[in-house]
This record gives C-alpha cells, sequence and structure tokens, in this order.
C-alpha cells in the first residue's frame, strides 16, 4: 500500500477545487477507514478498491 503523498506524486490522486482526495483513474472521492490499532489511517477509493495510507 502506498502512501497518499505518493499517490498524489504519482498521478494517481488528485486534489479537487476543495483539497478533497480524488481517485484519478475513477474520479470518485476517497472514503476514509480508521483502525484504531494503527497509526495513521487509510483511504480507499469506492469505486475501484484501492487503497493509500495517510499518516
Amino acid at each position: 500500500m502506498k502512501s497518499v503523498r505518493k499517490g498524489l506524486r504519482a498521478g494517481e490522486l488528485e486534489k479537487d477545487t476543495y483539497d478533497r482526495l480524488v481517485c484519478a483513474e475513477c474520479g470518485e472521492n476517497l472514503k476514509t477507514e480508521n483502525d484504531p490499532d494503527e497509526v495513521g489511517s487509510v483511504r480507499v477509493c469506492p469505486e475501484c478498491g484501492k487503497r493509500w495510507q495517510q499518516i
């Protein structure tokens, strides 16, 4: 799983006009999954299921 920063640099993620993260492939806003046992959160595209880690 890549980080959100690496996804932005690679062109897999984009930011919309309100600085929300958007999957470049699907055009969908990313959802957040929070696991209380881990540091940070995981951002998931609801359409294609790709995941990025946000610290």
